[in-house]
């Protein structure tokens, strides 16, 4: 008999088939994870899913059910040295000991998206940036859905990817990609590419070096080609000099409020003009329901998008005029006693934070802090001089908003509570006053993520 131990249980493995089968080893058990491990074991790769910390039962269960070999609260080496793929967590960096081990027995390392990418002939859309990422693969999704188009949603939202290629076989994908997604892609080539902006963020990631994080975003052109498209914001002035010194191949399709296009989409007054080959189509963008200059560039790119996947415009006009926003995203929570309480925990960096604040035309209670990730709060400055009467933070560490704000804002307060945030907030706040939660930081020093996060506030709110 040979038996893979782990977890101090014991899974028998046939010979005869362990010899003709490649073995996959999953790093980590996330949604991604689950889902390159279920897409594994239909694909006949040999699986063994591989999570430091505690798998939940129900997790436990599905493996089991799908005979997927697991550990938890491990990484067992020996278990993965004949693995010819690895695949692994975005969450994991790319040069821990670990990898650096497999890597030199031979194994590949690759993320959920290349390995389920690989299995699938389907259409892809790729969008990654900085900000707005979400807003626009949402938008998009909804017009193409609208559209009658057979889409699935993946990436960094909606379900695994490679699950949903295992058990959904869609024609079309369209996946948010971060930076950590892109840093492990091989041979990944989306039809439609589309970078949103480009700004400071996850810096701690990538040695404090902006031009790093910049590359890390370019790569999802790295193996486009002539008959592919490459989407834009010609807005963004990182972006627009990062191409300058960056090969194309795909064919670039500009969009942005400031130049007009021969290709591509512009604004002009008041309406979107999306053009490709000879034909011209107009949205008025007043019936939106969304307001910044950011979110429409989110809605010129998904819309821009449907105009190269030939949809119809009144898809793209009906699609974006009752689009509903992305959740934790400037989501109007409730409103008590003329005061607004506004849930924005996905803005996770300055940028995100910048746009927020820039929207908001009312005086302001501002919730903020986390795990910061190198971020230059002084450029918030201007917005909290002139619109903040409270500026509360929230989590362990908060010396370099301390540093920056307390000297600026009569009423600075820190907690480690979102409790006590918001009551802190409602407490102060008066008629017509806004209070905003816009962390600019990352969760994980009090919240599981950034949804808990934001789940915590509305529940705190809804309890005033």
């Amino acid at each position: 008999m040979d038996y893979w131990n782990y977890s101090g249980r014991t899974q028998y493995c046939n010979p005869e088939t362990k010899m003709i089968k490649e073995k996959l080893v999953v790093l980590g058990a996330g949604e991604s994870g689950i889902g390159a491990a279920i897409l594994g074991k239909q694909k006949g790769y040999e699986v063994f899913l591989s999570e430091i910390n505690t798998i939940p039962p129900a997790l436990q269960n599905l493996l089991d059910e799908k005979e997927i070999i697991w550990e938890s609260g491990q990484h067992s080496l020996n278990l993965m040295k004949e693995a010819s793929i690895a695949v692994k967590s975005p969450g994991i960096p790319r040069d821990i000991p670990l990898l650096e081990r497999l890597r030199g027995n031979g194994t590949r390392i690759l993320s959920e998206i290349e390995f389920a990418a690989q299995a699938t002939s389907a259409t892809l859309i790729g969008i990654t940036g900085t900000n707005g990422k979400t807003t626009t693969t949402m938008m998009t999704y909804e017009i193409l859905k609208n559209a009658g188009f057979h889409v699935g949603l993946a990436g960094n939202i909606g379900s695994s990817f490679a699950k949903q290629v295992a058990e959904e076989d869609f024609e079309y994908y369209i996946l948010e990609l971060s930076s950590f997604q892109l840093d492990d892609i091989d041979q990944f080539s989306p039809h439609i590419a589309l970078i949103t902006n480009i700004t400071p963020d996850h810096l701690d990631r990538y040695g404090y070096s902006f031009e790093s994080y910049i590359q890390a975003k370019l790569k999802i052109t790295k193996n486009q080609s002539s008959k592919n498209f490459f989407l834009f914001n010609s807005d963004d002035e990182v972006l627009v000099k990062a191409l300058k010194n960056h090969k194309i191949n795909a064919q670039k399709v500009p969009f942005g409020t400031l130049t007009e296009y021969m290709s591509g989409s512009y604004l002009e007054d008041g309406k979107i003009i999306l053009k490709n080959q000879n034909q011209t189509t107009m949205i008025h963008s007043f019936e939106f329901p969304f307001s910044g200059r950011h979110n429409l560039l989110n809605a010129m790119a998904a819309a821009t998008i449907g105009n190269l996947l030939s949809v119809d415009k009144e898809y793209i006009r009906e699609s974006l005029t009752h689009f509903k926003g992305a959740p934790h995203r400037m989501e109007n929570v409730l409103t008590i006693q003329r005061v607004n309480y506004i849930n924005d925990s996905k803005a996770t960096n300055i940028n995100a934070t910048y746009f927020a604040l820039e929207s908001i035309q009312t005086p302001l209670i501002w919730i903020v802090g986390g795990v910061d990730k190198g971020n230059d709060y002084n450029l918030l400055l201007p917005f909290i001089r002139k619109k903040a009467k409270a500026v509360i933070c929230l989590g362990i560490d908060n010396s370099k908003l301390r540093n920056v704000f307390e000297g600026t804002i009569d009423v600075f307060i820190e907690t480690e509570s979102m409790t006590e945030a918001v009551k802190i907030s409602h407490k102060l706040a008066e008629p017509k006053d806004t209070v905003l939660l816009s962390p600019a930081c990352s969760s994980f020093d009090l919240f599981k993520n950034y949804e808990d996060r934001g789940d915590q506030f509305k529940a705190a709110v809804r309890n005033l």
